[in-house]
């Protein structure tokens, strides 16, 4: 036989009975897409699990300071937050929009060869800094109350900043220009876990950042212990400025309660996706098994119809099989499913948890599936005539 002819017969099959043909590739269609559903969404909340739990162990505290026209943060306040039980290292930023894009240049001296004219951030901060951000200093130091105090006129890059500029050894203590003024570079910071965007930044002691509008402390970073950043946040805006506590914003990790409350969520969603996907599977089988049973009992309609049977009469008692179909489904699901339960949960030593409601719902949601199934193969039994069904 050609394999054209071959074809063509194969095409025949199909198109000789459409709606059969139609509901067995819907099966087919449904099977694989439960097999990409369930990889992907699983792929997809495991990811959103591992996310929260991310959530519950952090221990990063920020607290946002507004603008005001009496300063609400001072730079001595940082100290009042690291005695608080629970704090492990805490630093206070002072940022603005005019010193987001300053020129900075590594020298003096025009060098057609290098860029060493670039638009950086200025940023000024306490001197706890690295710890807070959880760096590093990749080379040199960072300045201290010494420095502070004096005024000295120093600063600290980021490890970006430092590549951008050509700063890769500070032993002749180099230095850079921001605008016209010189400052010397007496460290690198990198390896940031927090705040990344610092990398790109040049940090300046707070008594040097008044110059550029950097006077006012608008960021306190904190870093608690595991468990205590709920506490912190509640602590530290009144360690902070007393008595003006409510006017700070405290950007806190999730409680262990809303964090817990979110994975649940997340596992109750994506296994009620799958099971909502597993009943449309089992609804279209229920239909294909109906309609093939309507085929094979053509003469049996037939026949009662020639009896006197309505119509409302054959489509009833398709219905109702499909309905017992369904239901007896339901049954024995919901009862294999309570074993399965029990029986991982003894193996893997869990403690089984299943909702009374969900076992006496489950025959139901399986006789619906069946009602609906048999909608259509009801219909067309019942729309048969009695001759051409008898013929």
């Amino acid at each position: 036989m050609h394999p054209r002819d071959l074809l063509n017969e194969a095409m025949a099959g199909l198109l000789a009975r459409p709606v059969r043909s139609a509901l067995t590739t819907l099966g087919t269609v449904l099977g694989i897409t439960t097999l990409v559903v369930t990889l992907g969404v699983a792929a997809t909340a495991g990811n959103q699990i591992v996310g929260r739990f991310d959530e519950l162990t952090a221990t990063s505290v920020t607290v946002e300071v507004p603008e005001n026209p009496f300063p609400l943060v001072d730079w001595a306040a940082v100290s009042r937050v690291t005695r608080l039980r629970g704090v492990i290292s805490a630093a206070a930023l002072a940022e603005s929009e005019r010193s987001a894009n300053l020129s900075v240049r590594s020298n003096d001296i025009v060098d057609p060869t290098r860029v060493t004219d670039q638009t950086l951030t200025v940023v000024a901060s306490s001197p706890g800094l690295p710890a807070a951000v959880k760096g590093r200093m990749v080379e040199g130091r960072y300045f201290d109350a010494g420095h502070i105090s004096r005024g000295d006129k120093v600063v600290v890059l980021g490890l970006h900043a430092a590549k951008m500029l050509g700063v890769t050894r500070l032993e002749r203590a180099p230095a850079i220009f921001i605008g016209t003024q010189a400052y010397t570079v007496i460290g690198v910071l990198g390896d940031l876990k927090r705040e990344k965007s610092l990398a790109s930044a040049v940090l300046l002691p707070p008594a040097v950042g008044r110059r550029y509008g950097l006077s006012t402390v608008t960021r306190v970073l904190v870093n608690t212990g595991l468990g205590a950043a709920e506490l912190i946040a509640e602590q530290a805006p009144a360690a902070l400025s007393p008595g003006n506590e409510a006017l700070l914003q405290v950007i806190s990790p999730p409680s262990p309660t809303r964090a817990r409350d979110a994975v649940e969520g997340d596992v109750n969603a994506l296994f009620l996706i799958l099971g909502l996907v597993s009943l449309v599977v089992g609804a279209v089988g229920i239909a294909n098994v109906t309609l093939v049973t309507v085929m094979e009992r053509v003469a049996e309609i037939g026949l009662r119809r020639a009896l006197g049977a309505a119509r409302r009469h054959v489509a009833a008692q398709f219905l109702l099989e499909s309905t017992l179909t369904g239901l007896t489904g339901g049954i024995i699901g919901a009862s294999a499913g309570i074993v399965v339960i029990v029986a991982v949960c003894a193996a893997k030593q869990w403690t089984p948890v299943l909702d009374v409601r969900l076992a006496v719902m489950a025959p139901a949601a399986g006789a619906a599936v069946g009602l609906l199934a048999g909608l259509y193969p009801a219909l067309r039994a019942a729309r048969m005539e009695p001759v051409n069904a008898l013929r």
